[in-house]
């Protein structure tokens, strides 16, 4: 009985501790969580967002995961190359430089901003992002993959470029009629809220 009850006490000790890690990551995550309440979610119905995503949804609709591979790989051959006009042409357009307007009247906030399609591929974007598919990673996965109004702040991370605490948050976006049809991921900057 002796080796039980202290199964049992080992066992709820176990649990406190990961519940007061859990809610000692839930408090440093919250202030993220309500920058993108106030200051993000209010401009994800602009037309300009929605529009985007809806028009490169259909445009899509048809792709395989061969095709959205190879354009992927095309994305990423760009990135450490010298012809950048698949890159170009989603920094160029009018959603792109929506991103890029939020993130300036940020004031130091937004670290980079993307939009994602229903299938994880970058529609807008502020900044170029190092791979044109999100949707093997989390962040589309635990947004887009979890449904309507669903928010996913990650762990708080040093940024090596800019040496800069940043989290990225990443929230469903959905049409008038509440029907997701992708997702943002805003990176923000911690050491400015």
């Amino acid at each position: 009985m002796k080796n039980v009850v202290s199964a049992f006490l080992l066992a709820c000790t176990a649990l406190a501790v990961s519940t007061g890690a859990s809610m000692a990551q839930d408090a440093k995550l919250a202030p993220i969580s309500d920058y993108v309440a106030s200051d993000v979610k209010p401009w994800l119905n602009d037309p300009v967002v929605i529009e985007a995503i809806k028009a490169q949804n259909v445009a899509n609709a048809n792709l395989g995961q061969g095709d959205i591979d190879a354009l992927d790989k095309k994305w990423r051959a760009e990135v450490d190359g010298s012809d950048h006009s698949m890159i170009d042409g989603v920094l160029g357009n009018a959603l792109s430089k929506f991103l890029q307007e939020k993130k300036a009247a940020s004031n130091g906030k937004i670290a980079e901003i993307f939009v994602m399609d229903a299938k994880g591929l970058n529609v807008g974007q502020s900044d170029p992002t190092s791979d044109y598919w999100q949707g093997d990673e989390g962040k589309f996965q635990k947004s887009f993959g979890a449904g309507k109004d669903a928010v996913f702040v990650d762990e708080i991370e040093k940024d090596e470029s800019t040496q800069a605490l940043q989290s990225q948050a990443s929230v469903t976006i959905s049409d008038d009629k509440g029907t997701p049809i992708g997702a943002i991921t805003v990176g923000v900057n911690v050491d400015a809220l």
